[in-house]
């Protein structure tokens, strides 16, 4: 009888995570941490691919077999979180891209029962990869590189991704932003982020995927754009030492939660404003250029190669951002003070300060433009 093989440290993490006892498998996500932080620390350190995805198997199944609501979470910002332990940006990138390429490949055997706390780790993964990005403050070498993943993984029309994913991650992708670095990211940076959406939607065949882009990212944008105006008055009275009185928030500002039904098109969940304001009703929003994010837009859909149904659907969208671009809201959707805000012109001093630089000739015309978030 020979000597027993020694297994390599991935399969043993992997099988442990992947356990029936929850003490076993706990004790495996905290050495499979230590592991990768002194992994990675070596200069000859790092993972090879199929390593790593051995590593999201066990992880995977680790998460399949937790069956408590507050327990899933918990392990779900766990299992995210090991992005940070990753000491180099190719090891960090070669775990998301692993993680990625596991979802599509386990997909189509999630039942509906745990649909649920994978589309929590879906959105808790995507937004660790975020923080990440801030932490290396938003240079910009590593968000393409984020960038170029996500789309290759989950959007390209080679990609393996099933539509459930494909659905999730658009619905999710600008709301995560906007949480991790709305407070930061310029307008400049924040194109750079949609750009993608752009070009895919131009270039799509999948009906699905056109219809999720344009109306998670690009309808969203202009969805957003009257409560975007008052944080950009928010922001103006604070800096000048005033602020509105409490009659006019309470007669023209609409609430958190009116705002985040309106942002899907559908009216606010009264239950939700009873039980008072949840983590996804507060904060501030993305800021965009309505022009240039239109222009970029119209680049893309005006190609010739361009399906004739995503350009007709694109058109549209690009028309809306035009009217924002010169300042033209619907009158309903802006709360009073705002609108008055908008027809006197803004006020110059701080429109500069937001817009990027457009030329000397559209002066007149930025300072009647919104420099809005979403």
């Amino acid at each position: 009888m020979g000597p027993r093989v020694q297994l390599p440290p991935e399969i043993q993490l992997a099988q442990r995570l992947a356990g029936n006892e929850q003490v076993t498998r706990d004790r495996a996500v905290r050495k499979l941490r230590k592991y990768i932080v002194a992994r990675t620390q070596r200069a000859a350190g790092g993972f090879t691919h199929d390593e790593l995805l051995k590593v999201w198997k066990g992880l995977f199944y680790c998460m399949w077999m937790q069956d408590k609501p507050l327990l899933q979470e918990e392990l779900g910002r766990t299992i995210s979180q090991l992005i940070h332990a990753f000491q180099s940006t190719e090891a960090r990138h070669l775990f998301l891209q692993t993680f990625w390429q596991t979802m599509n490949r386990e997909w189509p055997g999630i039942d509906r029962l745990r649909l649920d706390k994978f589309y929590m780790l879906m959105r808790m993964v995507l937004s660790e990869s975020l923080k990440a990005l801030k932490m290396q403050g938003w240079e910009e070498r590593q968000v393409e590189q984020l960038l170029e993943l996500l789309t290759t993984e989950i959007l390209h029309p080679d990609s393996q991704a099933p539509n459930g994913v494909k659905s999730h991650f658009l619905e999710i992708f600008l709301e995560e932003l906007s949480k991790v670095g709305a407070a930061e990211l310029t307008a400049d940076q924040n194109l750079k982020f949609i750009e993608p959406f752009c070009r895919i939607a131009a270039q799509t065949k999948d009906s699905l995927v056109l219809h999720n882009i344009t109306r998670g990212v690009f309808e969203t944008i202009v969805e957003q754009a009257p409560f975007a105006i008052e944080d950009l008055m928010n922001e103006l009275e604070a800096h000048e030492g005033g602020g509105p009185s409490e009659d006019e928030r309470e007669r023209h500002v609409p609430s958190k939660e009116s705002r985040r039904g309106s942002v899907r098109g559908a009216a606010p969940d009264t239950s939700d404003e009873l039980a008072g304001d949840g983590e996804d009703s507060t904060g501030p929003v993305l800021q965009f250029d309505y022009e240039a994010v239109a222009s970029r837009l119209f680049a893309a859909a005006s190609q010739r190669d361009t399906p004739s149904q995503n350009r007709k659907r694109l058109y549209k969208v690009i028309r809306k951002l035009q009217d924002l671009a010169e300042g033209l809201f619907p009158e309903e959707d802006v709360p009073e003070k705002a609108y008055r805000y908008l027809q006197e012109g803004g006020r110059e001093r701080k429109t500069k300060k937001r817009l990027p630089k457009s030329g000397s000739q559209n002066k007149g015309k930025a300072a009647r433009r919104t420099y809005v978030r979403t």
